[in-house]
C-alpha cells in the first residue's frame, strides 16, 4: 500500500516536472522563429558547417485572426503555425524578438518578405532576388523595411564546409564558390536588432 502510494506520488512530481521544461509562448506579430528540420545531409550541412541547432527560421504573422510562419522552404509560402512546428525535430523550436526601438519595423518589414511569396527556394544560398532561402527572406524584408543589415553576411569559406565538403560540392559544383556572400540562421540569431525570447525547446503556444 505504502509502495502503491509512493508511487503515485513519484509519477504526479515526475509529470509535473517535465511539464515544467514546457514554457509557454504567445506568439507575436513579427518574431522571428528557428528550429532544427529532420535530420538530412544538407540540413546536416548546415547545422555542422555553421555550428548551430539552427537549419531553419521564420517569421510569424497573424493573418485573418490565425497565426502563421512566413518561411522559405520550397517555395515562399505562410504556413500555420502549429504546423510549422512540426516540421521540426522533437517539435522544438527557438524564439527571438525584434527590440523595441526596431519594433516599428514590422509591419514594412512582412510586406516587403511577402512580395517573395511563391519564389522557389534557393538551394545555392544566393542572395539574389530570383530564388529564397529561410534567413536570405527574413534579411531581405528587414533590409527592404529599414535600410538596415539583420545580422552579419558571411562567405562559404568562413564557415566550417570541410567535414561537408561532398554535399556541398553535389549542390554547389566545383569549383566552390567559398567567396559566396550569404547570411546563415546562426548569424540571423545573433543580430544586434534581435533579443532571445526562447530558447531551443519544446513550447506550449498559446494563442489570444
Amino acid at each position: 500500500m505504502k509502495r502503491a502510494l509512493w508511487l503515485s506520488i513519484h509519477l504526479i512530481l515526475t509529470s509535473c516536472a517535465a511539464a515544467g521544461t514546457v514554457s509557454p509562448y504567445t506568439p507575436q506579430h513579427g518574431d522571428i522563429v528557428f528550429q532544427s528540420l529532420p535530420h538530412m545531409p544538407v540540413i546536416d550541412a548546415i547545422e555542422g558547417s555553421t555550428h548551430s541547432p539552427y537549419s531553419h527560421c521564420g517569421i510569424v504573422v497573424k493573418q485573418d485572426n490565425v497565426w502563421h510562419v512566413l518561411e522559405a522552404i520550397g517555395p515562399v509560402r505562410l504556413t500555420r503555425l502549429e504546423r510549422w512546428v512540426s516540421q521540426g525535430r522533437q517539435e522544438e523550436f527557438a524564439v527571438c524578438r525584434l527590440k523595441p526601438a526596431f519594433q516599428p519595423k514590422i509591419d514594412a518589414m512582412i510586406a516587403a518578405a511577402e512580395k517573395f511569396i511563391g519564389l522557389p527556394y534557393d538551394i545555392q544560398y544566393e542572395l539574389d532576388d530570383e530564388k529564397i532561402y529561410c534567413s536570405e527572406l527574413i534579411y531581405k524584408g528587414f533590409l527592404k523595411a529599414s535600410g538596415e543589415r539583420m545580422g552579419k553576411t558571411v562567405k562559404l569559406g568562413d564557415l566550417d564546409w570541410r567535414p561537408h565538403e561532398k554535399v556541398i560540392r553535389a549542390i554547389a559544383g566545383d569549383p566552390l564558390p567559398l567567396d559566396r556572400e550569404m547570411i546563415t540562421p546562426r548569424d540571423l540569431a545573433k543580430a544586434e536588432q534581435l533579443e532571445a525570447v526562447l530558447p531551443l525547446e519544446k513550447h506550449l503556444i498559446t494563442t489570444r
